[in-house]
């Protein structure tokens, strides 16, 4: 995988948007107004800043030395992924979405509903 798959498939989550509210280089994808992934733009090491369910977090940590804790944010929910350190595509993409999923499951149940009800 590589930045432009990484993005093009963040920007295909029903509901996403991309900016760049830190500087010119940290792109931040959301839904629902809310982050689910950090893409630093200017790094040489293809990355990506996931939430992540607490309990996951740590474990996925243990288990896999290409997930970090993520720099500058809360280490108990966010994780820092190295795409390219020998993980599949589809397992990069299953960490996309389930950071959407936590991102979605703490908003409003009124917002919850809104975004799992509405057509992409």
């Amino acid at each position: 995988m590589n930045i432009e798959e990484l993005h093009e498939y963040c920007l295909a989550i029903k509901g996403a948007t991309a900016c760049f509210p830190f500087d010119d280089v940290s792109l931040v994808m959301k839904v629902m107004g809310k982050m689910f992934a950090l893409i630093p733009l200017d790094d040489t090491v293809l990355q990506i800043t996931l939430k992540c369910d607490p309990e996951q977090a740590a474990e996925l940590r243990e288990r896999y030395a290409y997930v970090e804790p993520a720099w500058h944010f809360n280490k108990k929910y966010w994780n820092t992924v190295y795409p390219n350190r020998e993980m599949a595509d589809e397992e990069v993409k299953k960490w996309i979405r389930h950071s959407v999923d936590e991102v979605i499951k703490k908003l409003p149940k009124q917002m919850q509903t809104e975004y799992y009800n509405c057509n992409p």
